[in-house]
Protein backbone atom coordinates (compact mmCIF):
# COMPACT_ATOMS: atom_id res chain seq x y z
CA UNK A 1 0.00 0.00 0.00
CA UNK A 2 1.35 3.40 -0.96
CA UNK A 3 1.22 6.44 1.27
CA UNK A 4 1.08 8.84 -1.68
CA UNK A 5 -1.80 11.27 -1.34
CA UNK A 6 -4.25 10.14 -4.02
CA UNK A 7 -6.00 13.50 -3.94
CA UNK A 8 -2.94 15.25 -5.40
CA UNK A 9 -2.62 14.91 -9.16
CA UNK A 10 0.48 13.39 -10.71
CA UNK A 11 1.09 16.76 -12.41
CA UNK A 12 0.96 18.71 -9.14
CA UNK A 13 3.11 16.15 -7.35
CA UNK A 14 5.60 16.14 -10.25
CA UNK A 15 5.82 19.93 -10.42
CA UNK A 16 6.27 20.21 -6.65
CA UNK A 17 9.08 17.65 -6.70
CA UNK A 18 10.72 19.33 -9.70
CA UNK A 19 10.69 22.57 -7.73
CA UNK A 20 12.26 20.85 -4.72
CA UNK A 21 14.95 19.09 -6.77
CA UNK A 22 15.76 21.62 -9.45
CA UNK A 23 14.18 24.86 -8.25
CA UNK A 24 12.78 27.71 -10.25
CA UNK A 25 10.92 27.01 -13.41
CA UNK A 26 12.30 23.56 -14.23
CA UNK A 27 8.92 22.15 -15.28
CA UNK A 28 8.09 25.09 -17.50
CA UNK A 29 11.58 25.03 -19.02
CA UNK A 30 11.26 21.33 -19.82
CA UNK A 31 7.88 21.86 -21.49
CA UNK A 32 9.12 24.89 -23.43
CA UNK A 33 12.25 23.09 -24.64
CA UNK A 34 10.13 20.32 -26.16
CA UNK A 35 7.06 22.38 -27.15
CA UNK A 36 7.82 22.40 -30.88
CA UNK A 37 8.92 18.77 -31.04
CA UNK A 38 6.95 16.68 -28.54
CA UNK A 39 5.39 18.46 -25.58
CA UNK A 40 3.76 15.18 -24.55
CA UNK A 41 7.20 13.84 -23.60
CA UNK A 42 7.66 16.67 -21.11
CA UNK A 43 4.18 16.02 -19.73
CA UNK A 44 4.92 12.30 -19.38
CA UNK A 45 8.22 13.06 -17.63
CA UNK A 46 6.61 15.45 -15.15
CA UNK A 47 3.52 13.31 -14.55
CA UNK A 48 4.80 9.75 -14.67
CA UNK A 49 8.53 9.78 -14.04
CA UNK A 50 8.56 12.49 -11.40
CA UNK A 51 5.02 12.63 -10.00
CA UNK A 52 4.40 8.90 -10.31
CA UNK A 53 7.75 7.18 -9.71
CA UNK A 54 10.19 9.67 -8.17
CA UNK A 55 7.63 10.72 -5.54
CA UNK A 56 6.92 7.17 -4.38
CA UNK A 57 7.73 6.09 -0.84
CA UNK A 58 10.30 3.38 -0.26
CA UNK A 59 13.47 5.26 -1.19
CA UNK A 60 14.53 8.65 0.08
CA UNK A 61 15.36 11.36 -2.45
CA UNK A 62 19.12 11.13 -1.87
CA UNK A 63 19.06 7.43 -2.76
CA UNK A 64 16.84 8.05 -5.79
CA UNK A 65 19.17 10.79 -7.05
CA UNK A 66 22.27 8.61 -6.55
CA UNK A 67 20.57 5.83 -8.55
CA UNK A 68 19.82 8.32 -11.32
CA UNK A 69 23.39 9.61 -11.28
CA UNK A 70 24.62 6.03 -11.64
CA UNK A 71 22.23 5.40 -14.50
CA UNK A 72 23.37 8.51 -16.35
CA UNK A 73 27.04 7.59 -15.89
CA UNK A 74 26.40 4.07 -17.15
CA UNK A 75 24.65 5.38 -20.26
CA UNK A 76 27.71 7.50 -20.98
CA UNK A 77 25.91 10.11 -23.06
CA UNK A 78 23.36 11.60 -20.66
CA UNK A 79 25.60 14.48 -19.59
CA UNK A 80 22.91 17.15 -19.12
CA UNK A 81 20.83 14.73 -17.08
CA UNK A 82 23.90 13.67 -15.07
CA UNK A 83 24.58 17.29 -14.19
CA UNK A 84 20.95 17.94 -13.25
CA UNK A 85 20.75 14.86 -11.03
CA UNK A 86 24.14 15.53 -9.38
CA UNK A 87 22.95 19.06 -8.57
CA UNK A 88 19.63 17.71 -7.27
CA UNK A 89 21.43 15.10 -5.16
CA UNK A 90 23.46 17.82 -3.45
CA UNK A 91 20.32 19.90 -2.99
CA UNK A 92 18.49 17.09 -1.16
CA UNK A 93 21.44 16.28 1.09
CA UNK A 94 23.86 13.95 -0.69
CA UNK A 95 27.47 14.66 0.10
CA UNK A 96 30.20 15.22 -2.45
CA UNK A 97 31.81 12.02 -1.18
CA UNK A 98 28.60 10.05 -1.84
CA UNK A 99 28.46 11.35 -5.38
CA UNK A 100 32.12 10.58 -6.06
CA UNK A 101 31.80 7.08 -4.57
CA UNK A 102 28.64 6.43 -6.58
CA UNK A 103 30.49 7.30 -9.78
CA UNK A 104 33.69 5.49 -8.82
CA UNK A 105 31.67 2.33 -8.05
CA UNK A 106 30.83 2.16 -11.75
CA UNK A 107 34.42 1.89 -13.02
CA UNK A 108 34.13 -1.81 -13.83
CA UNK A 109 30.48 -1.61 -14.93
CA UNK A 110 30.30 1.57 -17.02
CA UNK A 111 33.97 1.76 -17.98
CA UNK A 112 36.84 4.10 -17.28
CA UNK A 113 35.97 6.74 -19.90
CA UNK A 114 32.40 7.11 -18.64
CA UNK A 115 33.61 7.36 -15.03
CA UNK A 116 36.37 9.83 -15.91
CA UNK A 117 33.93 12.06 -17.80
CA UNK A 118 31.45 11.92 -14.93
CA UNK A 119 34.12 12.84 -12.38
CA UNK A 120 35.15 15.84 -14.49
CA UNK A 121 31.49 16.89 -14.63
CA UNK A 122 31.18 16.45 -10.83
CA UNK A 123 34.18 18.75 -10.41
CA UNK A 124 32.24 21.42 -12.32
CA UNK A 125 29.06 20.78 -10.30
CA UNK A 126 31.00 21.00 -7.01
CA UNK A 127 32.62 24.28 -8.08
CA UNK A 128 29.19 25.77 -8.81
CA UNK A 129 27.61 24.50 -5.58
Amino acid sequence: MSNIDATVSLRDRGLALLEQLHGGHAGEAMVEELRDVCPDFADMTIDWAIGGIMARPGLDLVTRELVLVASCVTLGYATPQLQAHAEAALKVGASKEQLVETVLQLTFYAGGPAVRNALVLLKKVFAQA
